[in-house]
């Protein structure tokens, strides 16, 4: 049946300048991260003491084999970043999906029926969303431990709630909709309506929420890892960069510098990409922006 959406624009979501440049960001960072080993350019846990500290190539006293520098255990700045990469798109697609899967489906759930199960649902997401995010991941990881794999755990059990509330309102607009009524009526199981007919309808929100999260992931793994809560002190990251660089930051201002920059370019490409996407797939933003 499928009412709910004369189909996606392609040819509009290929031509938004949002879709583009920030899947553009996007695709570069997930390049660096699958391709970090060979566009490294020297192994990111080798010390040079000798070499510690060194500015970035261009500025006067930099040397060309570590093209941004070093740290103060002459560690390779941009093969740090690089391998750095690794960690926070893997945190961000994992995590990100795993939250989107667990809220989504909860809030199909309570849109659908209603009733007790939207009211026992909704007063846990209540109640979850009633401690701090940040101090209730911190919390989860102290129970959890160390390790990259218990940050993902810990970012889907804070952050579904994200998904459940914001996805369980534009199902009960969805539900008063005549193709749903009609979907009941010609015999469609409760499954059914809700994989043929809700989801659909809620898919444009859902890639912006998800988008979101993907760089909401990522400053989470950056905290965590700059409090000692992610991965070991030892694995590059750019939340280890940026505590390592703390003390030495008068120093070698690059070593905080870079690894900032780089969250905030991969957290802006998450959400310009997410934003494009949203105008474009959501048929009512697009009817809206047309007119």
């Amino acid at each position: 049946m499928s009412a709910n959406s004369g189909g996606i624009d392609w040819g509009a979501v290929i031509r938004s300048p949002r879709v583009l440049i920030g899947g553009a960001i996007v695709l570069a960072i997930i390049g660096c991260a699958l391709f970090a080993p060979w566009l490294a350019p020297n192994d990111p846990e080798e010390q040079n003491l000798i070499s510690a500290l060194l500015p970035p190539e261009w500025v006067e006293g930099g040397e060309s084999q570590f093209p941004l520098g070093t740290d103060s255990l002459g560690r390779c700045l941009l093969s740090r970043l690089f391998f750095g990469t690794r960690v926070a798109i893997y945190v961000a697609v994992v995590a990100a999906f795993g939250a989107m899967l667990l809220g989504g489906v909860l809030a199909q759930i309570a849109g659908y029926f209603g009733g007790r199960v939207d009211w026992a649902i909704g007063r846990a997401v209540d109640v979850w969303m009633s401690f701090p995010p940040v101090v209730l991941s911190l919390i989860l990881m102290v129970g959890f431990g160390v390790g990259v794999n218990n940050v993902v755990l810990a970012i889907i059990l804070v952050d579904w709630t994200r998904f459940c509330r914001v996805l369980r309102s534009e199902v009960l607009v969805v539900m008063r909709r005549d193709y749903i009524a009609a979907a009941r009526l010609v015999g469609f199981t409760h499954v059914q309506v809700m994989v043929r007919e809700l989801l659909p309808a809620i898919v444009p929100l859902t890639i912006t929420l998800l988008s979101l999260e993907m760089g909401i992931a990522v400053v989470v793994e950056t905290i965590l890892s700059f409090v000692g809560l992610s991965v070991e002190a030892s694995v590059p990251a750019w939340g280890v960069m940026i505590a390592d660089a703390r003390n030495i930051m008068y120093q070698s201002p690059w070593n905080l510098v870079l690894p900032i920059l780089a969250v905030f370019i991969t957290v802006f490409g998450f959400n310009l990409l997410g934003d494009g996407l949203r105008r474009t797939v959501d048929p009512r933003l697009a009817r809206r922006a047309g007119s």
